[in-house]
């Protein structure tokens, strides 16, 4: 069993580690542990990632992680739906996993269009993206009104964080399980950001519950 401060620091270094490798403009490699074999007994992850499905955000890329080592649940948006819930739970549960981020990023799709389904047309989307949408909205909707006057990808950034914090939160209030761990600390949850511009992580850790 890993700890939640002892999880969140290899989470750091890994990054640094995918950072350092992909800084240059040449095709990069990276080196992690690809212990197939030693895992067809089970699994033993480290820290849970609630992240978005966007192809250019791989969680065990990201945090230069192997095989077994991250459990990991995507979806657009990285939105907190019961089935995610239920999947961050049995994790705790199965494995005593002590660390869950949540993992927003830069140019998010969701936020995009939930951006833009509120200073546009709600309509112009089909109704199972409005479902991603929906969920959003209750972020990301006071940044829109609060900082009309503000760039676009300011305010875009402004709203992947609002509902990175968001999910941050409904994790803990939407499951009696997460709020029973975190109350006596043994489950640490934090939101945390990807650039995609500069490969980097930066974890919330001031907002951390």
């Amino acid at each position: 069993m890993i700890d939640s401060e002892l999880a969140l620091q290899k989470l750091i270094e890994g990054n640094k580690q995918f950072v350092a490798a992909t800084a240059g403009t040449d095709v990069a490699e990276i080196t992690t542990t690809l212990k197939r074999t030693s895992i067809q007994e089970g699994q033993k992850p480290f820290a849970i990632i609630l992240g978005c499905s966007d192809s250019r955000v791989p969680a065990e890329l990201v945090f230069n992680c192997g095989l077994g080592d991250l459990f990991v649940i995507r979806v657009a948006g990285n939105i907190v739906a019961p089935s995610q819930i239920g999947s961050i739970e049995f994790a705790c549960q199965q494995f005593n996993v002590q660390l869950v981020v949540v993992l927003g990023h830069s140019h998010c799709g969701a936020i995009n269009a939930t951006v833009q389904a509120l200073t546009e047309d709600h309509d112009a989307i089909s109704p199972n993206i409005a479902s991603i949408v929906d969920r959003v909205t209750p972020a990301v909707l006071p940044v829109v009104n609060a900082h009309k006057d503000c760039g676009h990808a300011e305010l875009i950034h402004r709203a992947m964080r609002a509902n990175v914090e968001q999910s941050v939160n409904g994790l803990k209030l939407r499951s009696r399980q997460l709020r029973q761990l975190v109350r006596n600390n043994k489950l640490k949850i934090v939101g945390a950001e990807y650039s995609i511009e500069t490969g980097e992580v930066e974890f919330y850790l001031d907002d951390e519950v």
